[in-house]
């Protein structure tokens, strides 16, 4: 009796053990976590800062993604990785996106992060040229290869041709800053968060001392002519039409935003967090560079009217328009975007309680280092 007692307690206890294991087989299947991947329009910086955050911070995990961040760099097309099914998500500005699809590629605008323009040219202070109209006549350069149409539109706007060499001298110009430091020119294309600041970093050989921004005047898009500006919408989510179709896939597109946007509102309120997070990843730029440029970036976001990442129309509209009067597309974009995945992300933020406008964030003051360490 007792021999038999042993044995029926034994196999009870297998009985148990295999249970238990099936279970966890089937747990483990029924929430493994759905991989994607996101390609980034650039090398790793605090530009996307947001997405690290959100990877590090376990944001993704708790959605149940797998995400996997691919860094860009001048070689790679973001557009070109997510039609060619190497990534579900991409970064980038939307006058390229709509040249794309102008083209016949059916990708879309999923969500709108950055809500303003980091566009902007800057002059030195005593060349007088404080305004879009006053560089009638002057050397003004621009980056190539689509980069051009907010200054163009802005010129054009103060009416002044840029394609008129009587009118305005356009000079190509690098991804640095060398033509303006050297005054070659009298006014140079800045993003807010990367060549002004590298401007800002130089020492200025008259005075042994870094420049100031009290020695520019810093030119921005988003008010450079008169009426309204000639701002164009920078980074967004985008995504092929096919994928987004499925159901299945706009319920993951939905936790990616969410998440995503989670990381950008922990990078709105841990901003050197952040910045030591994307260090981590790639210590490409300096650290004094880094944060000077998560600060900006946090400018181009917050405060946000709509909600973080809900695409304005009026801003859509006016971006399409200006991509249009200079040639980046032949015709009036239609599909090119849709509101309905990231409102959701934000009212799913909204109901945790968590702060998706940022009304009360003010930029702070970053300490300018010299070569941005």
């Amino acid at each position: 009796m007792k021999h038999r007692w042993v044995v029926g307690i034994a196999v009870l206890a297998c009985l148990v053990v295999a249970a238990g294991a099936a279970a966890r087989t089937q747990l483990g299947t029924s929430t493994k976590a759905t991989k994607v991947t996101l390609q980034l329009k650039w090398v790793t910086q605090a530009q996307f800062a947001g997405y690290y955050a959100a990877k590090a911070k376990g944001y993704y995990s708790q959605a149940g993604l797998d995400v996997s961040l691919k860094v860009g760099g001048p070689t790679i097309t973001p557009e070109q990785v997510v039609l060619g099914k190497q990534a579900e998500f991409g970064i980038d500005w939307v006058p390229s996106m709509l040249s794309f699809r102008d083209g016949g590629k059916k990708i879309m605008n999923i969500a709108q992060v950055f809500s303003r323009s980091g566009m902007t040219e800057l002059t030195w202070k005593d060349s007088g040229i404080t305004t879009i109209g006053k560089m009638r006549g002057k050397k003004v350069g621009v980056w190539c290869c689509g980069n051009e149409p907010e200054l163009y539109a802005a010129l054009t706007k103060n009416g002044i041709d840029p394609k008129n060499k009587n009118d305005v001298n356009i000079i190509n110009q690098p991804f640095n800053m060398d033509l303006f430091l050297s005054r070659e020119v009298d006014a140079a294309a800045a993003m807010t968060y990367n060549e002004l600041a590298q401007v800002l970093e130089t020492k200025n050989p008259k005075t042994g001392k870094l420049y100031q921004l009290s020695d520019l005047n810093v030119i921005k898009m988003e008010n450079a002519s008169k009426g309204a500006g000639t701002s164009m919408l920078e980074d967004e989510i985008f995504v092929r039409d096919e994928w987004i179709k499925d159901k299945k896939n706009q319920a993951t597109a939905k936790k990616f935003l969410a998440a995503s946007f989670k990381g950008w509102i922990y990078c709105r309120d841990h901003a050197s967090d952040c910045v030591k997070i994307v260090l981590k990843n790639g210590p490409a730029l300096p650290g004094g560079h880094q944060k000077w440029m998560m600060n900006e970036i946090n400018a181009l976001i917050w405060p946000n009217k709509l909600g973080i990442g809900i695409t304005d129309p009026t801003a859509f509209n006016r971006t399409a328009a200006i991509a249009r009067q200079f040639g980046i597309i032949k015709n009036a974009p239609s599909g090119a975007y849709r509101t309905d995945l990231a409102k959701a992300a934000v009212a799913q933020l909204k109901a945790q309680g968590v702060d998706v406008f940022g009304k009360k964030w003010k930029k702070a003051k970053v300490k300018i280092t010299e070569g941005g360490k």
